[in-house]
């Protein structure tokens, strides 16, 4: 099995979790967060709107899912079509093994517990 953590921009979230449904992963998990790379950020207001900045950090989501290896390349495919626009600051995806899923309700393990 391998874990799957794409961290994509949060305006491609959603478009990114339908992507990895229709590739076969069996559930996700999504967390907000700020990042700071290639990417160019964003212009912000100041709190009264006179004053433009440029922020600190862009807005991004870590979305993770758990796959078969065999479905490893098509949920990679998914992402990377759905989030991609062939600009620097499109996002990173980070593959790693897992040696054990185990499910606390069912008690099941492995692919099953997916």
């Amino acid at each position: 099995m391998k874990r799957i953590e794409a961290v994509v921009k949060a305006d491609k979230t959603s478009l990114v979790v339908d992507a990895i449904k229709k590739a076969g992963a069996k559930g996700l998990t999504i967390f907000p967060g700020r990042g700071q790379g290639k990417g160019e950020r964003p212009m912000v207001h100041s709190s009264r709107g006179t004053i433009r900045h440029v922020a600190e950090y862009n807005e991004v989501d870590s979305i993770i899912t758990i796959v078969d290896e065999s479905e490893t390349d098509a949920v990679i495919a998914a992402i990377v079509n759905s989030a991609g626009t062939g600009s620097k600051g499109d996002g990173k995806i980070f593959v790693s093994k897992v040696d054990e899923v185990i499910d606390i309700g069912s008690k099941q393990k492995g692919s099953l517990a997916l």
